[in-house]
């Protein structure tokens, strides 16, 4: 299969390591990956902070960019569940019903990584090898608006080596969200503070998530702790060998 790979904002300018995680992973597994290089960002932060209109040109590039692949993968569930669930919705909403339908048909095929791998791959042992203890953050984004369920638990659970440990509470958030963080900086790091806290009962190496925003978030505050573990994206243990 051609897979475009939709890299985010987040990952281009912070974690590359993670978009070549999953060009590594998925032509592995004996597919094309292909990097569009006009993409831009999602718009996802200008709508959640209130601009709209200066969100639709980037849901213009998007559908523009992505339109002709069949299918488009992003190693972010919060910028998928933006494409998905808000860019149609705003370009109605913006008077724009061409574009909106435009999005919406291409939404469909606009994936998160897990779901392209279960869902549209029918992978779940992706032939990795990663022999450390790990535990799983299911990120916001993905479960409430995506709505992933397990799908990264399946594939992590297939491979070799892997201590997976449960983390308690995980379906809290981690305070992040965005701009979230700076409005509402100390809500945002005592929620922060909880999360550290349940990482650290589970004596895992790493912390796994599938969103680096969030990784960055929680990593920042157990490197800040010297806690010794790791924050790694899903995409880079899916990608190891050894």
């Amino acid at each position: 299969m051609k897979i475009a790979l939709f890299i985010t904002c987040v990952n281009d300018t912070l974690f590359p390591g993670t978009g070549r995680a999953v060009v590594s992973l998925l032509e592995r597994l004996g597919h094309q990956v292909v990097f569009p290089e006009a993409q831009t960002c999602c718009g996802q932060m200008h709508l959640n902070t209130g601009y709209p209109e200066q969100a639709l040109p980037m849901v213009e590039s998007f559908t523009r960019t992505f339109s002709d692949y069949e299918a488009v993968v992003a190693p972010s569930g919060s910028c998928a569940a933006m494409v998905r669930d808000w860019h149609a919705k705003l370009a109605a909403r913006q008077g724009r019903p061409g574009l909106a339908r435009r999005a919406e048909e291409l939404a469909p095929r606009v994936y998160e990584l897990s779901e392209l791998l279960v869902d549209v791959l029918g992978v779940t042992d992706v032939g990795a090898v990663f022999p450390h203890r790990v535990t799983y953050h299911p990120t916001c984004h993905s479960v409430r608006m995506l709505k992933i369920g397990d799908r990264p638990l399946r594939l992590l659970r297939q491979v070799r080596g892997i201590d997976l440990v449960d983390l308690p509470d995980a379906a809290e958030c981690c305070g992040f969200g965005g701009t979230f963080a700076l409005k509402n900086s100390d809500v945002s790091a005592a929620m922060c503070a909880d999360k550290v806290a349940s990482v650290k009962t589970t004596g895992a190496e790493v912390l796994c998530a599938a969103d680096n925003s969030c990784l960055m978030h929680i990593g920042g505050a157990l490197s800040r702790q010297r806690s010794g573990v790791r924050a790694m994206h899903l995409a880079e243990i899916l990608a190891s060998t050894s």
